[in-house]
């Protein structure tokens, strides 16, 4: 990592034990980049640290549209997983409210989650 030809002189200052702020940006090889990242930013040049990003509102847009690439992720797909997700939860408590109602009177015995599972591996 020395000059031109050089042999002696001073090691590349972002060297292996360098303590400042790396790219970290993931390289086409699959690693993280070890330049250092910009003054004030999390990437280095060549990862993005120089852009300013889009300014406009075309310009977000069109950024906004390259990074949707399935739909999962947006305001409304996480919306609907959170509203089935409390659903979910819901369903659950009062099944354990009509378990607990069937013991209490006694329609369902203590064990009977190991006499189910006792017959589900028999049927296989």
């Amino acid at each position: 990592m020395f000059g031109k030809g050089n042999t002696v002189g001073k090691a590349w200052r972002f060297g292996q034990f360098w303590q400042g702020k790396r790219c970290g940006a993931k390289t086409r090889a699959g690693h993280p980049c070890k330049k250092a990242a910009m003054k004030g930013r999390d990437r280095c040049r060549n990862h993005g640290g120089a852009s300013t990003g889009p300014r406009t509102s075309k310009g977000r847009a069109r950024i906004a549209a390259a990074q949707t690439t399935h739909g999962r992720l947006t305001k409304e797909k996480r919306a609907a997983a959170k509203r089935n997700a409390a659903v979910g939860r819901q369903i659950r408590a009062e099944l354990l409210e009509i378990e607990a109602w069937a013991l209490d009177r006694g329609h369902l015995d203590k064990d009977w989650r190991d006499k189910l599972n006792k017959a589900l591996v028999l049927e296989d």
